[in-house]
């Protein structure tokens, strides 16, 4: 199976491919187009966030965007059709998008022939089979009312207006009886709540019940206010009924007022549901063990002055995390068996004869940790360029899966936020992390006298199924001897 079907010789639906590693869903973030745009064989159709990153996914065919299966932030599985699009735009009419259908987003039908003559552009392209199983869905018949409504509702997710053959009737001054549904649990009137997908999404977050959630939309349609209300403690109101009907009048706006709310739920997804799973596995599984030392790094500090003046690191950025980079990697250079993993499987330590030096970065979608490829290689010029380049990736939401995979030891830089230091967790597969803390203007005592030095500390944590008590205490005691007498970069490298 590919990411693409084929429903008919005119349409074809591109299915969510694997952008990573065995990744298994990821949330949109944006979409580029709408329906009715034109779209080109690797145009970018929207943006996703997987478990590790922000990811771009491009079209892999031409045609007219037909219909948009999910609306933005909503979290999608692997191999679930994303986007439809008309490959023989004008040669008849289009039947109806298949989310128009009803209130949500149901499952395309499965493929009958894969398109012939297309490589793949994507990593993970032929998701298995049982990947994308689905609950069949139940049948239900809907009042004229929920149908104008769904139509509304479909066309906002799709970013035009409803069509004009199917207007959204005036509220009538009494409900209808409405037709018999099938009963489904918490359902109103024996009918199911109206509420958008990402509606429906957010009641199933938080645990809300949309039949006890009073409707404040137009139409009875549930709208995210009234979810958050329902879940919010009524600390001066008493809490409301549920409606006796999808027609009921609505209610009034400040039901529970925004005060009363002493609680958020935040959704875990994406990256910060990939930190929690990976902290938790690393701190349970590799025993840490976590050492410290406090240095005078004034000569690192002059050194960092003299370097910006420098026309040989013109055009690169210079700061102190540079030099500590370059002390860690000629520590292990000196330490070779500290940069090793642990292979579980096999019960073997694993050496590694190459350096992919990962450095944390904090990013508004959470922690990352992308590693500069055979650092040990670099220049000092190489090395400043890769962590500029490193950094300004990070902060702009484009770190590539690949970009952090396969390090072997990382730096994280807590200084940075004004703490001495920290015990740092191990990035999962590595033997070793170094915390910086801030470097600080204290009382030293230099050449027998007390004089204000530039002083940090530093805190080394590693696997000590690898390495030992003694290996980490020398890796960690020659970064700080570099560090304070950076002219050992020349004589130990």
């Amino acid at each position: 199976m590919t990411t693409m079907t084929e429903t008919s010789a005119r349409f074809r639906e591109f299915k969510m491919p694997d952008v990573g590693e065995g990744l298994t869903e990821a949330e949109i973030l944006k979409w580029f187009v709408q329906p009715g745009d034109t779209v080109t064989d690797g145009q970018v159709v929207c943006e996703v966030e997987t478990a590790k990153a922000a990811v771009e996914l491009p079209i892999p065919f031409d045609g007219v965007v037909h219909e948009l299966r999910f609306p933005e932030g909503t979290t999608i599985d692997v191999g679930q059709v994303i986007i439809a699009i008309d490959v023989a735009p004008g040669s008849g009419d289009a039947p109806a998008p298949a989310a128009a259908q009803s209130q949500e987003p149901v499952e395309a039908p499965a493929a009958e022939a894969e398109p012939k003559g297309r490589t793949p552009v994507l990593v993970g392209y032929g998701v298995a089979e049982s990947s994308t199983k689905r609950r069949p869905r139940k049948g239900v018949s809907a009042a004229p009312e929920a149908a104008a409504v769904a139509a509304a509702v479909q066309a906002e997710l799709n970013g035009h207006a409803a069509p004009a053959a199917a207007p959204a009737p005036a509220p009538a001054p009494a409900p209808a009886p409405a037709p018999a549904v099938p009963a489904q649990p918490g359902a109103q009137d024996g009918g199911r709540p109206l509420a958008k997908p990402p509606v429906r999404k957010l009641a199933k977050d938080l645990g809300i019940d949309l039949a006890t959630v009073v409707p404040t939309g137009k139409d009875g349609v549930i709208t995210r206010e009234d979810v958050h209300a329902a879940a919010a403690p009524a600390a001066t109101a008493p809490v409301a009924a549920p409606a006796p009907s999808q027609a009921a009048p609505e209610a009034p706006a400040a039901a529970v007022a925004p005060a009363s709310a002493r609680e958020t739920r935040i959704p875990v997804k994406g990256v910060r549901k990939a930190i929690a799973q990976a902290m938790v596995g690393s701190a349970f599984t590799a025993p840490h063990v976590t050492e410290f030392v406090t240095v005078d790094v004034t000569r690192t500090m002059k050194l960092v002055a003299e370097l910006k003046e420098d026309k040989d690191m013109a055009g690169v950025r210079v700061n102190p995390l540079l030099i500590i980079a370059k002390a860690l990697l000629v520590a292990i250079k000196r330490n070779p068996e500290v940069n090793a993993a642990w292979d579980e499987a096999n019960q073997e330590i694993v050496q590694k004869h190459y350096v992919n030096l990962g450095i944390a970065a904090a990013t508004p979608r959470g922690l990352i940790v992308p590693n500069i490829k055979d650092a040990h290689d670099k220049t000092l010029p190489q090395l400043a360029a890769a962590l500029g380049e490193l950094v300004t990736t990070a902060r702009d939401g484009k770190t590539s899966p690949a970009a952090m995979a396969g390090g072997t030891v990382t730096i994280t830089n807590v200084g940075v936020f004004g703490v001495d230091t920290g015990t740092p967790i191990l990035n999962p597969g590595e033997s070793a992390i170094l915390a910086v803390g801030a470097i600080k203007l204290q009382p030293w005592v230099h050449k027998g006298k007390v004089k204000p030095r530039q002083v940090t500390t530093l805190a080394l944590s590693f696997d000590h199924r690898l390495v030992d008590g003694e290996l980490g205490s020398k890796v960690l005691a020659d970064v700080a001897a570099i560090l304070e007498q950076p002219k050992r970069l020349i004589t130990w490298a």
